[in-house]
């Protein structure tokens, strides 16, 4: 299996550069589409695929959604600033996200098996209240700069952002809704330099944590906490090497820690990539680590991202992941995990309101060991509790609109067809329609305001 995985990394990064020749040769003369976006981060993995609003929702820094920097004066529907904010550099604002889910088989337990984020089927849910205070550095390759972020956010996706050592501390797993902390950190720029301190998110994949960074309103197994670190506490040095390289490297206590199990550091690091004309990215991460409280159970694991802009108005992205890890099997003793898989994104701006994009993705978790229904163990004992996951090939298909009748609102109304191949789980169950199916169709949609 080794040897396929391998053989999938390859191919992964031979279709990225076709596709970038491709798009170049056939479309010429590639032009930003959104004015919105930073030329410099446009696409980026953990930047957003086409913007939601015509009006920028964040201050521009490296975290989450990058935009570019608003005009002099207030922007419309922006929080007002306190005075203090406003001498110190500190931009505040946030959003809210709701939505709801239907699932054509209607599952018994209310649960749409492992699906990321939009997990309950018939039942509303506010995913992400999120308030964010950030003074993002800037040096302009000279001099030096302090800043940092703060970020609260009150939901139903915080069951996908608890973090040992902390989240558990103020929430309980048998509630809906809670208190997540996803970033607090302090950044220092030198020069070239930026190191951020404190508890972030990895920003490996395509898709982000935010709601805002995102075209569809479910997430890709890739990006769940499955198979992506999501959030870590430690340190993590960026230096750009050029206008085109930057080198990204640091340390952290581990997947989704705030207090590690053990004494050992994982290790993140990689390259990015980008063209003169800002329109091809390319993101090459590793991150690696001891994971059990003995300091063994050594995880690694391997993200590439590539973006094209393929037109004024049409974005393709690839991501695939491939991860090991030494007795990791929850199926059998003593063997090792692998898993591995394929996302690729498609969006098309129509207009200045409506924005059309398409989701494929392939994944394997070869032992079970990855996939089992994260966020689904409120009133149940499946997800993280013990109860292994499916070891097999997972499938889904996504289509959706983007919908802004205004810049701070959007909605993302999406259809999605998820299909399993594989064995049932130890307990003898299948991953949809309460342990009953091996496929199932979602009908969703939510809604965001930004202010």
């Amino acid at each position: 299996m080794r040897r396929i995985a391998i053989a999938v990394s390859v191919w992964c990064l031979a279709a990225s550069t076709v596709a970038a020749v491709a798009g170049q040769e056939l479309l010429g003369p590639v032009v930003s589409p959104e004015p919105q976006q930073s030329a410099e981060t446009a696409n980026e993995p953990g930047v957003a695929s086409p913007p939601l609003a015509e009006t920028p929702i964040g201050p521009p820094e490296v975290s989450y959604p990058v935009m570019e920097t608003p005009p002099p004066g207030p922007q419309p529907g922006q929080l007002p600033q306190p005075r203090l904010f406003d001498d110190l550099g500190i931009d505040m604002g946030g959003w809210v996200q709701q939505g709801i889910s239907y699932n054509a088989v209607d599952p018994a337990d209310g649960f749409n098996g492992p699906v990321p984020i939009n997990d309950r089927d018939g039942e509303y849910q506010m995913n992400q209240a999120w308030l964010y205070f950030v003074k993002p550095t800037k040096t302009d390759g000279c001099g030096w700069d302090l800043g940092g972020r703060i970020d609260l956010v009150y939901g139903t996706d915080w069951r996908y952002g608890m973090v040992p050592g902390l989240e558990d501390h103020v929430n309980s797993q048998d509630n809906f809704y809670g208190w997540v902390f996803p970033q607090f950190y302090m950044e220092v720029a030198v020069n070239d330099l930026t190191v951020k301190m404190g508890h972030f998110a990895t920003l490996l994949s395509y898709e982000v944590i935010p709601a805002v960074g995102n075209f569809f309103y479910s997430h890709c197994y890739l990006m769940s906490g499955y198979f992506d670190p999501l959030l870590v506490t430690g340190l993590q040095a960026d230096y750009q090497l050029n206008d085109n390289w930057t080198l990204v490297s640091g340390f952290h206590r581990g997947w989704m820690m705030f207090e590690d199990n053990n004494e050992e550091m994982d290790y993140l690091g990689g390259l990015k990539w980008k063209s003169d004309d800002k329109a091809t990215t390319l993101s090459m991460m590793v991150d690696t680590g001891a994971q059990d409280a003995a300091g063994l159970n050594n995880r690694t694991t391997y993200i590439l991202v590539f973006s094209q802009q393929l037109g004024p108005n049409v974005t393709y992205a690839l991501q695939h992941n491939l991860g090991f890890e030494d007795d990791g099997s929850l199926r059998t003793a003593g063997d090792d995990a692998e898993w591995y898989g394929v996302c690729q994104w498609l969006t098309y701006k129509i207009n200045d309101k409506w924005s059309a994009g398409a989701r494929a993705e392939w994944v394997r978790d070869d032992d079970g060991s990855r996939i089992g229904g994260l966020g689904n163990y409120i009133g149940s004992d499946k997800g993280w509790l013990g109860l292994p996951g499916f070891a097999g090939n997972f499938y889904d298909i996504s289509l959706g609109l983007n919908y802004r009748p205004c810049p701070n609102l959007v909605l993302r109304p999406e259809v999605r067809w998820d299909w399993y191949e594989g064995t049932t789980n130890l307990a003898g169950e299948l991953p949809f329609d309460n342990g009953n199916d091996d496929d199932q169709f979602l009908v969703a949609m939510d809604m965001i305001f930004t202010f």
